[in-house]
């Protein structure tokens, strides 16, 4: 019998609704070839570098039905770098160091013919740097904060802003009900498409994003308008990695051996002492929704963009489109090279109609 050829497939980065779908969608389209299979890797490279090593076969039996349930069923990790791998040395004490050498010497030892590795926009610096190194490796986008350049979503996106939107609904009427400000922190390191979108929809009355840094004072004015005699109400939408003008995001940097992100939360206690200090005299109360963006099923959008990403990559298995990534444009499935993709990161551009559209219909973004 010959050996079937081997693709490794791994999700790395935060957890994402649609990470399921990409898996089950390679398998499916992987299983018409008679001389292929998958293999997972767990918590994304960690599960090569692992001593023992962590893998997982994918097929029909493994992957049936997980198109419907949130996170990955290979784990993730944003802490799995293979540049810069948390090592621990034999006093016991941890070092960062390059394994990507080792990482490579293994793929290949195993017989694995290519690498679909699903993730956002650090997980495909780095399979760039690792393509750049001769491995064959396929990038799939995925993130909820939409900030993959070359692909006009990313599956995730959709999910968190409807569950972002479902949970403004809900304040938008005990914030009537009190005559309170209510203030929704959602999330969105240095891109604010979650908060946008949720502000549009749930109609709020500010929205503070990353890519607009707000002058408390404004957002005051706007919400004095909303209130007459101290009857009103005003809810505001602010994404994780908003700040004011002159002023930096709120967070910490993290103490967690590979982490390389500052950790950013508070901004929604930040803003409310922010407006308080400033002279606002309604009521106000902080909503964090965390990650409760990240999980649960992925709506019918994102399991379809996903289903889609995944037969794509495959195909481009087949095709040894490597150094390249999957991509919804213009309504189309099509590839981009990984260099065209983390070559520019989406922000949401001064001219981008959603900012337009906001603006139309009375949203503040206290700039």
């Amino acid at each position: 019998m010959v050996a079937k050829k081997k693709v490794l497939v791994l999700t790395g980065g935060g957890d994402c609704p649609g990470l399921n779908a990409v898996i089950r969608g390679i398998v499916k389209r992987a299983k018409k070839e008679k001389d292929w299979s998958v293999i997972g890797s767990m918590e994304a490279f960690n599960g090569i570098l692992y001593e023992p090593m962590q893998l997982m076969k994918l097929n029909n039996k493994t992957t049936a039905g997980i198109h419907v349930r949130g996170g990955t069923i290979l784990k993730t990790t944003n802490k799995g770098n293979p540049f810069e791998f948390p090592t621990q040395n034999k006093d016991g004490s941890w070092r960062i160091a390059d394994q990507s050498d080792e990482l490579i010497n293994r793929i290949h030892n195993l017989g694995i013919e290519a690498v679909i590795n699903i993730g956002g926009d650090g997980s495909q610096r780095i399979s760039q740097k690792l393509f750049e190194k001769g491995l064959n490796i396929i990038g799939v986008p995925k993130t909820i904060d939409n900030d993959v350049s070359a692909t006009d979503f990313t599956f995730g996106f959709r999910t968190a802003v409807q569950i972002a939107t479902d949970s403004f609904d809900k304040l938008v009427t005990t914030a009537e009900s009190h005559h309170r400000v209510m203030i929704m922190e959602v999330m969105g390191r240095d891109a604010g498409w979650i908060a946008l979108h949720t502000a549009i929809a749930g109609g709020a009355e500010v929205c503070l994003i990353p890519e607009r840094p707000y002058d408390i004072n404004k957002i005051v004015d706007h919400i004095n308008q909303r209130y007459k005699g101290g009857k009103g109400f005003v809810n505001i939408v602010v994404a994780e990695g908003a700040r004011p003008k002159g002023g930096t995001a709120t967070g910490e940097q993290s103490d967690e051996m590979g982490y390389e992100h500052q950790r950013l939360r508070g901004v929604a206690f930040a803003l409310s002492a922010q407006l308080k200090a400033a002279g606002c005299q309604a009521d106000i109360r902080e909503t964090v929704l965390g990650h409760t963006q990240r999980g649960g099923t992925p709506i019918a959008f994102d399991r379809i963009l996903a289903t889609l990403f995944g037969v794509k990559a495959f195909e481009m298995v087949l095709d040894k489109e490597y150094g390249y990534m999957t991509s919804y444009k213009n309504n189309k499935i099509t590839s981009v090279s990984l260099k065209s993709a983390i070559g520019e990161y989406n922000f949401i551009k001064e001219d981008d109609y959603h900012i337009h559209a906001a603006k139309a219909i009375g949203i503040s973004f206290g700039d």
